[in-house]
């Protein structure tokens, strides 16, 4: 804490949330603040932390609401100590709350503010620091159905060595299976490059928005922001948010949601259902959790497999809903 004018630390808590970094709870004798460890190597490069903390605290002279971290003595907001990378933020009372908390108001609030958070992105951020024009579409290619059914196999072959398999295991066989059946019947749809980009936060979701009250209090996490598409970060959201227990969406919030962040962002209707395509086609190939369940080991995404792996087979049965949801 010498590195900053934020006291002497008195108390150090983890905070138990997240997937990919680490955090503490910061009680010192001037307040309470939020360490961030930098943990995951894919987002720890100090420059790239340095330029993500410049655009919050631009965000924040704009009014969206973040949560921009202190500078420290040397002018600096990251501090780089034993080769890890660390940032000091003001500690957010609020609370997490996903799409079901939500009233129809809110979510019309959601769909507002990532809306606000694209169109001043595009304000803060220089253009020359953007990878390609806001106007052409976004060179990476969809997934190949090959390469999925490939990995479909390799993943029942690890189901097929736990002995004897347990409930996950079980599920997990369930849906690979009716994945590679669904992924035969809908190979054709394999959509091409993305639409239009632009910078987004990357990764927002539920455990990235911080609520006090009703209200959005902090959007935090930023360590994918970046050049995207930028309609398929608001389908990803709405997916996130408004899944239910059962893997079904709840349409209302998400046209709600999806109305506010047309008008927002200045998104046109086609525009956002290209990206639904684009997402659907995203999670019938998609299998991240199931990877790091077998292939690290890793079971913190556990929980979220159910539904997570129910939603795209109810999502290919009730497409046309879908898309009538983000684009009506």
């Amino acid at each position: 804490m010498h590195q900053y004018a934020a006291g002497s630390a008195l108390t150090c808590e983890p905070v138990d949330q997240g997937l990919l970094n680490r955090g503490y709870r910061l009680c010192t004798t001037r307040g309470r603040y939020f360490l961030k460890h930098h943990f995951d190597p894919d987002t720890a490069d100090p420059a790239a932390i340095a330029r993500q903390h410049r655009a919050t605290q631009r965000l924040a002279d704009l009014g969206v609401p973040v949560a921009p971290p202190l500078t420290g003595r040397d002018g600096r907001t990251v501090a780089v100590v034993g080769g890890h990378a660390y940032a000091l933020h003001p500690w957010i009372d609020g609370r997490h709350r996903h799409g079901g908390q939500l009233t129809t108001g809110q979510c019309t609030r959601l769909g507002a503010l990532l809306g606000a958070v694209h169109a001043c992105l595009e304000r803060v951020m220089p253009p020359k620091g953007r990878t390609r024009p806001a106007t052409s579409p976004h060179p990476v290619e969809s997934a190949d159905p090959a390469d999925t059914f490939a990995l479909i196999d390799d993943l029942l072959a690890h189901v097929g060595r736990r002995r004897p398999p347990d409930a996950f295991d079980e599920l997990a066989r369930h849906r690979l299976r009716e994945r590679r059946t669904l992924l035969e019947r809908h190979t054709h749809r394999r959509p091409p490059p993305g639409g239009p980009v632009g910078w987004v936060h990357g990764d927002f979701h539920p455990f990235n928005l911080l609520y006090r009250g009703d209200a959005p209090a902090a959007i935090v996490d930023w360590d994918r922001l970046g050049v995207q598409p930028r309609a398929e970060e608001a389908v990803r959201a709405a997916v996130i948010f408004f899944v239910r227990p059962d893997g079904t969406l709840d349409l209302a919030k998400v046209g709600a949601y999806a109305r506010a962040y047309r008008r927002s962002a200045g998104v046109a209707p086609a525009e956002l259902t290209a990206a639904v395509h684009r997402v659907w086609w995203e999670r019938l190939n998609d299998f991240w959790m199931l990877r790091w369940h077998y292939e690290r080991d890793d079971r913190r995404a556990d929980p979220q497999f159910p539904a997570a792996s129910a939603l795209v087979v109810w999502w290919t049965r009730a497409y046309d809903a879908v898309c009538g949801a983000f684009a009506g």
